[in-house]
């Protein structure tokens, strides 16, 4: 686990809280990930488009996977902690215990996943007012943000207003340290929200913060009354140290050493772009070599993608996140595009599909995941053709849960195009590749978009799971026209949350 090196080494804990699981890696002075451990947390799906999780859940996950690898190493050489997380809603009252965001009552279930489609009536009022604040998103705020989500919990009934709305002291989104115990200071002594969070998901801006003309706009008027104090009106650049450093209880629950430095946080897509989108690439005969890193895409693959590209002066995008100023890289805006669902919709096309027990059975005889054995079977029935031509006669709409970027349209369905009556393992493969390249697509669409805005983007720098895909990456590449970079560490958007830290310990001038 220790590095060759000389003399004890720096370390560095990066956690990252994603949709279905939480990691953890221990990473050192030199960028390399020496341990990595993961958890599952629970998603609740209580009705069509509801996804909720516990704050409590992701806590004892994030206790579990740290303390698993920072097992055997000297505490005294671990210097930082940063974390990155989903852009989840966590509602907790005043004394920072958590309270249902569900009509059944269920305090556990205090989460309000990214990927929650309930506020749509909410969205939709909060976009016709044409707010000046909505330039910085796109032109159009998506249902995954935080007020129309808040707005919908002051208005879907009385009861649970009562309970949440009246009572409630803080509502913080995942990727703010905050959210991670239900008392707060026992990881801080203090209250803090990280501009990443605020800038890109609660319309704050870095030069004017929160707007009040919007918030009385659109009917959450009192947020404005108590100075945000439920939102946050205290905000840390990312990577910054908070507070005086990891208290007592909260190192004790997570196996690291009292007063360690903490940093202000980073959202998860976030985290992974600025894990990759530094990478020296010297010698690979890439466009983007002695380029600035304004010529590059991250492209962060899960159960959702997102699209990062930076620029030196702002650049509107229709239909894309941003401009968002320091969000990502200090003293860079950033554009953010996306697709809602891609690691998802690929599970859920192949799952749902009749020949998938057949798929099971013979993966697991090949000793391989369902994924890899759909690439060998596609290269078994190719033939002479490169493998792309194999979906001529059969297409995918990829929309399934809404278009996010550039399209901006969340009432947006799937469609597919060219099925026969077949029902065998070939047909499975073929829609599985289909639906690989619909993504794809979606990315070039998003691609274009931001080059007639402005961007000069030559290359692309892949992370995230489904970047361990050859067939995803290879389509990406082809579909696109431009290079795909993957990361010498795959684990990128860890580096990223330890990259954080890092700055925190003052141990590195800056975040770059």
């Amino acid at each position: 686990m220790h590095s060759k090196k000389q003399g004890p080494v720096k370390y560095y804990v990066g956690i990252d809280v994603g949709s279905a699981s939480v990691r953890a890696a221990l990473v050192d002075e030199f960028g390399t990930v020496v341990a990595h451990a993961d958890q599952p947390i629970q998603i609740w799906e209580p009705q069509p488009d509801h996804y909720e999780q516990s704050s409590a859940d992701i806590w004892a996950a994030c206790c579990l996977v740290t303390k698993k690898v920072v097992c055997g190493v000297d505490a005294s050489w671990i210097r930082g902690l940063g974390f990155d997380a989903t852009c989840s809603l966590v509602v907790v009252d005043k004394q920072f215990q958590p309270l249902a965001v569900n009509c059944e009552g269920q305090n556990y279930r205090n989460v309000i996943m990214w990927m929650d489609h309930r506020a749509v009536s909410q969205v939709e009022r909060i976009n016709a007012t044409q707010h000046r604040v909505l330039s910085y998103v796109g032109g159009v705020m998506s249902v995954e943000m935080q007020p129309p989500k808040l707005l919908w919990i002051k208005e879907v009934s009385a009861d649970l207003r009562d309970v949440l709305w009246d009572t409630s002291g803080y509502r913080l989104c995942c990727c703010l340290l905050s959210f991670l115990k239900a008392a707060v200071f026992l990881i801080v002594p203090c209250c803090r929200r990280s501009l990443c969070t605020v800038v890109c998901k609660w319309t704050y801006t870095p030069d004017g913060g929160w707007d009040d003309s919007f918030w009385k706009m659109i009917g959450l008027e009192d947020l404005v009354e108590d100075k945000y104090e439920k939102i946050g009106n205290h905000v840390l650049s990312p990577g910054e140290s908070v507070g005086k450093g990891l208290m007592p209880e909260a190192a004790k629950d997570l196996g690291l050493p009292e007063g360690i430095a903490v940093a202000a946080s980073l959202i998860d897509a976030h985290a992974g772009g600025l894990g990759v989108i530094g990478a020296d690439v010297k010698g690979h005969n890439l466009p983007c070599e002695n380029q600035p890193i304004t010529s590059r895409v991250a492209l962060i693959c899960g159960t959702s993608s997102c699209h990062m590209g930076v620029s030196e002066t702002p650049i509107f995008v229709p239909g894309v996140w941003g401009p968002y100023f320091s969000a990502m890289v200090p003293g860079l805006w950033l554009n953010e595009g996306g697709q809602s669902a891609t690691g998802k919709l690929i599970d859920h096309v192949v799952r749902g599909h009749v020949a998938f027990p057949e798929l099971q059975s013979k993966a697991a005889a090949s000793a391989c995941s369902i994924y890899t054995y759909l690439n060998s079977h596609l290269d078994l029935i190719k033939k002479s053709l490169p493998v792309g031509f194999l979906t001529v006669d059969l297409h995918v709409w990829p929309d399934f849960h809404g278009n996010r970027s550039p399209l901006t349209d969340l009432t947006l369905k799937g469609m597919v195009v060219g099925l026969t009556l077949s029902r065998g393992l070939d047909e499975l493969a073929l829609i599985y590749l289909a639906t690989i390249q619909a993504i794809a697509l979606g990315t070039r669409h998003i691609l274009e978009a931001m080059k007639a805005a402005g961007h000069d983007i030559n290359t692309l720098f892949l992370c995230g799971g489904l970047s361990k895909n050859p067939l995803f990456v290879q389509m990406h590449a082809d579909i696109t026209g431009k290079p795909v970079v993957l990361s010498k560490e795959v684990e990128s958007v860890l580096v990223g949350a330890a990259i954080l830290g890092a700055c925190a310990s003052r141990d590195f001038a800056s975040i770059q």
